[in-house]
């Protein structure tokens, strides 16, 4: 089968709006009919929510959909399946586990979330000691992880655990996809500054998953969570936005409509951020070009640097434009959301939340160190544990 141009990806739309017409089809299953159309990735292979098409024709498709007030899968809510479990599993999957994993993940049926971090391992990821042993069939893990956005609300989680304490920390590590219903899976919420708990901790004990969950060969799960963080970063940092789409967008709204807000240092802060935020935009959008050629490289990284540092500045900024309105805070109450809504909430939540920015999803320290290692060429940090056991590593 040929894959489809341009033009036959917009008759492919039309043909499945033709026969879901969205205004009269239940939401989910139009959202079934459209990954079975090949729609939903169109770089995905066929069968499996694509139609081995270009990654660059997607918009093509998004375009025809929005045009129709199509309903989407919600993206912020399927966030981490969306940009990190999907590719993961199409990469190392098993075709059982493409076929079982991909369909409702895209819907949005079932939400995913990601057991990495760990309280003794965060910015060094691969010292992490949640234990994975073999049982005949099964792996039966116990360990504790933390800061797991979406654990409360997740059925499905991407789990690294070392399986071979014997050999350095980055060699004996496996991949393996967990059942956050299955027995011995604890979560509980960890309250953020914002007073919302949308991170959870999470304790293993004992839990039993089956080997024919296991992504990658035993012993590699370092290098296929490699393809997680990078496209992790992707995702967060070079996200698709319109023009003042983001942090940038509230505070540009309330300079227009406020004038008596303004201040001659204020212009200038905000002009120099606006622009900033528009050379990441562009960049962004440079950076999924790249992405139709191959996987996400080291450069996604630095995208999610410039992601964090511009969120506090710009909140910053507001905070500071808005004056005593500025100190206010709206709500305080105890949640646990299932997204984070920077845009859709106040200055002060902008504020705080974006805090988080420069640790989530990679500690800007260590970004930096792969932009300055991986782009730029520059000497690797000595390292005196690279082969040293795990077991033997001062803890």
């Amino acid at each position: 089968m040929t894959a489809p141009d341009a033009a036959g990806l917009r008759r492919l739309t039309r043909e499945l709006l033709a026969a879901h017409p969205p205004a009269t089809t239940d939401r989910t299953d139009f959202l079934k009919a459209r990954f079975d159309a090949g729609l939903a990735w169109v770089h995905y292979p066929a069968g499996l929510g694509g139609l081995d098409a270009p990654r660059s024709l997607q918009p093509v498709v998004d375009e025809e959909l929005a045009a129709a007030d199509a309903p989407d899968n919600d993206p912020r809510r399927i966030g981490i399946g969306l940009g990190m479990a999907a590719p993961t599993v199409l990469g190392y999957g098993t075709d059982e586990q493409k076929r079982r994993f991909l369909r409702p993940l895209w819907v949005g049926e079932e939400v995913w979330c990601q057991l990495f971090s760990e309280p003794g391992a965060g910015s060094d990821l691969a010292a992490l000691g949640t234990r994975a042993v073999r049982d005949g069939e099964d792996w039966v893990v116990d360990g504790q992880k933390v800061w797991t956005s979406s654990a409360h609300v997740a059925r499905w989680a991407i789990l690294i655990a070392r399986t071979d304490p014997d050999v350095p920390k980055h060699r004996g590590i496996s991949y393996f996809i967990c059942d956050m219903t299955d027995p011995g899976v604890e979560v509980r919420p960890l309250r953020q500054i914002t007073g919302e708990a949308e991170f959870n901790e999470v304790f293993l004990t004992g839990v039993r998953i089956p080997d024919s969950r296991r992504l990658g060969p035993v012993g590699e799960g370092w290098k296929v969570a490699q393809t997680t963080l990078m496209n992790e970063r992707v995702s967060i940092g070079g996200a698709r936005i319109p023009r003042e789409g983001g942090m940038i967008g509230p505070v540009a709204r309330t300079w227009r409509e406020r004038p008596e807000l303004r201040t001659h240092d204020l212009h200038q802060r905000l002009l120099t951020l606006w622009v900033e935020a528009e050379v990441a935009r562009l960049t962004g959008a440079r950076l999924r070009q790249q992405l139709v050629a191959g996987q996400p490289g080291p450069e996604g990284s630095g995208m999610k640097l410039a992601f964090a540092r511009l969120n506090q500045e710009i909140s910053g900024l507001e905070v500071e434009l808005l004056g005593e309105e500025g100190l206010l805070y709206g709500d305080w109450t105890m949640r646990r959301p299932e997204l984070v809504d920077f845009t859709g909430r106040d200055a002060g939540y902008r504020y705080l939340r974006s805090k988080g920015n420069s640790i989530e999803g990679g500690t800007s320290e260590v970004l930096l160190n792969i932009v300055a290692e991986r782009v730029l060429g520059l000497p690797v940090e000595p390292r005196n544990d690279k082969d040293v056991a795990w077991k033997d590593l001062s803890r």
